[in-house]
């Protein structure tokens, strides 16, 4: 472990700083420090933060070269006053998200999102949702038919969008639940899955998933949005996104690390991961260096199954890494024996509350999002 980590002086010979500007880096969260444990009163600092810093450094601030580093968990590409994550802790409109998982609603998060002031809209007649053979398929179904039937939200007015805004977070809901009913999303997706006892924990789970600012699936929403495309043109870009295996599918590759640990235990499971140098799902996360505040939030509120804590206090232990959201939200599944899908049909449906408030502040600025490619083929005369 002691290699990932540096001293003062081999981090500011690195970098090519004075000890001012390394500790400005550390307050600012910029690099991660942990105490020394050969002397206390000192700091280790981590080579990985130092390593993205110092390329930072060599490219300089030439256009080209900052724009694709940025496409890889860099700089902001675009302003929103919607989440961000500072010093380790993420906020939505300036409000700790774990702190409103405490006892807000996907609903009330939705309208904070939105820029709204807790008014709630008037809900309108639900159908019901598609017939499908699964609950991604349903989700996919619901969304695919709104976005060929509902007007581009370019032009519309902001409450015209809010309350379409809220009757599809309601259609996706119906259509994870596999069917309509009254009372808040949360309380619906326990009832309907069979475990009303489950219900505070999918209602913290909604609001912990909410947003996370300017993650690919989020992206994909905002630049569907920005061609003035419908509002449920942009949440179908951003489900679309989320399906795949590195981002909302992350929980099967969690499930996939359970089933290992079941055969040959936690820490032959997790050594053989290391051992083939490739990533622990549902553990580390780039944007939380000290640890993912939204899984810690999530573990605190169920006892985790037994295999689930074991793989856990090995990760733990082996590498010094801290769950991520991915690992809890699977866990959850488990303890409650929920479907299979559940942990991205909650996914799914925690998002579309930030997908759609990403859409329509984007619809706002009236910009049209076209990054350009840098061009890496063969020459051209």
């Amino acid at each position: 472990m002691d290699r990932d980590w540096l001293t003062a002086e081999q981090a500011m010979e690195r970098l090519g700083i004075r000890p001012q500007t390394l500790y400005a880096y550390v307050s600012r969260g910029r690099i991660e420090t942990r105490p020394d444990p050969d002397d206390p009163r000192r700091s280790r600092y981590r080579l990985s933060d130092i390593g993205q810093l110092a390329e930072r450094k060599r490219r300089g601030r030439k256009a080209s070269d900052v724009a694709a580093g940025a496409i890889a968990w860099g700089e902001p590409l675009l302003d929103s006053a919607i989440t961000t994550v500072s010093h380790g802790r993420l906020f939505y409109r300036g409000r700790g998200a774990v702190e409103l998982a405490e006892s807000a609603t996907l609903e009330s998060v939705a309208r904070l999102l939105r820029g709204g002031h807790g008014a709630v809209l008037k809900g309108v007649e639900r159908a019901s949702p598609p017939v499908a053979d699964s609950l991604r398929a349903r989700l996919f179904a619901a969304l695919s038919e709104r976005a060929g039937l509902d007007a581009p939200a370019r032009g519309r007015a902001p409450l015209a969008l809010a309350a379409e805004a809220t009757a599809l977070l309601d259609l996706v809901a119906d259509a994870a639940a596999g069917a309509t009913a009254e009372g808040p999303i949360h309380t619906r997706l326990a009832m309907a899955w069979g475990r009303p006892e489950a219900a505070d924990a999918i209602r913290r789970t909604l609001v912990l998933l909410a947003d996370h600012e300017l993650n690919a699936s989020t992206f994909a929403a905002r630049v569907t949005a920005s061609t003035g495309a419908s509002l449920a043109a942009s949440a179908l870009a951003g489900l679309a996104a989320l399906s795949g295996p590195l981002h909302g599918g992350m929980a099967g590759r969690v499930q996939n690390l359970i089933e290992e640990t079941r055969r040959i235990g936690a820490e032959a499971a997790v050594a053989g991961r290391l051992a083939r140098a490739g990533p622990i799902a549902g553990f580390g996360h780039p944007l939380y260096p000290a640890g993912d505040p939204r899984a810690a939030a999530l573990l605190a509120a169920f006892d985790l199954p037994a295999d689930y804590a074991a793989l856990k206090a090995a990760v733990e232990t082996t590498t010094g890494e801290a769950a991520n959201i991915d690992f809890p939200l699977t866990a959850l599944a488990q303890r409650f024996d929920l479907p299979a899908d559940a942990p991205f049909g909650l996914f799914a449906v925690a998002r579309t509350a930030g997908w759609l408030a990403h859409a329509v502040e984007q619809v706002q600025t009236g910009a049209l999002i076209r990054p350009r490619a840098r061009y890496t083929g063969p020459a051209v005369s």
